[in-house]
């Protein structure tokens, strides 16, 4: 039954690497004819809409304590408020197979951040190994021509792998609640700060959304953000942050195959032996993950 259950979640892992990897040509297209804060409040409050449903139609209650509201928005804030948003701006400049190799740092954070935190009793060399490996494919799959050009926009989308990084270590302490009940609570507060932050900001309703444009913020919407967040929560408690936070790896890959396969974006000899070493840091990530250390335990 434990084998099983390990393999269901790791399905899952791949699964929500393949939602979230599919993100970034999504929000490529979407971003034609988007403003960036327009198509994230977009994004979330549809998000919200469903996951509140969902909610409801199992029976579950939203939690009403201050201290919980509370640290929902600071949890909105690390994986949807803030990083969104920079992902999105940083989108408008930058091909999406490199916005998702950028994006793909955060298990770097997450490692150093649990490091700093003293949330693991001593250094698991695997984890070490697999971060560093990771990291070298992320760096093949970058080249050395794609990191000047830009640079500002690649700083947006490495700080929203940052804030994904503080997402995952803070979002342990949600583990004993419903997956459900927080990812909708996240995408609500989500919702509640981006739709005014679109008025004030941008002119969404002067938008000319295309057809196009919008089945692809629609995708995004149900499937990168609704059913990715209850991936996402559900995972973080099953096997632990850093775990979760190495699907980036693979996620990245995915962005590049997408990337050059559907947008026709350019593909570099660097390609093949990037994700191959991205591949082989997710692996031994997940497989020194599958042992949590006792302050990651329920």
């Amino acid at each position: 039954m434990r084998d099983r259950l390990l393999l269901r979640n790791y399905m899952l892992l791949v699964l929500l690497a393949l939602l979230w990897g599919g993100s970034y040509p999504l929000i490529k297209v979407a971003l034609e004819t988007f403003p960036p804060v327009t198509l994230m409040a977009y994004r979330v409050t549809v998000a919200a809409g469903l996951l509140s449903v969902a909610v409801s139609l199992r029976g579950h209650s939203f939690p009403y304590e201050r201290t919980t509201i509370a640290a929902l928005l600071v949890q909105s804030f690390f994986n949807s408020i803030g990083a969104w948003t920079l992902l999105a701006w940083g989108q408008q400049y930058v091909d999406s197979g490199l916005a998702g190799v950028l994006n793909s740092t955060s298990p770097i954070f997450v490692f150093f951040l649990a490091l700093a935190l003293r949330l693991s009793p001593h250094i698991e060399w695997l984890k070490l190994a697999g971060a560093l490996i990771g990291l070298a494919g992320v760096v093949v799959l970058l080249d050395v021509e794609g990191l000047g050009r830009e640079l500002l926009p690649q700083l947006a989308i490495l700080g929203g792998a940052l804030l994904y990084g503080c997402a995952a270590v803070y979002g342990r302490r949600f583990r004993d609640q419903p997956a459900m009940v927080t990812a909708a609570g996240t995408m609500i507060w989500a919702a509640l700060v981006l739709t005014p932050a679109a008025f004030m900001l941008e002119t969404p309703l002067a938008a000319e959304i295309s057809a196009r444009s919008l089945v692809a913020a629609t995708t995004l919407a149900i499937g990168s953000t609704a059913l990715a967040m209850l991936i996402y929560f559900h995972l973080i408690g099953a096997i632990g942050s850093l775990a979760v936070a190495s699907q980036a790896y693979l996620r990245s890959a995915v962005a590049v195959l997408l990337g050059v396969g559907l947008l026709g974006e350019p593909m570099s000899l660097s390609l093949a032996a990037g994700v191959g070493l991205v591949l082989i840091g997710m692996i031994l990530l997940n497989r020194s993950g599958s042992q949590r250390s006792p302050k990651e335990t329920r």
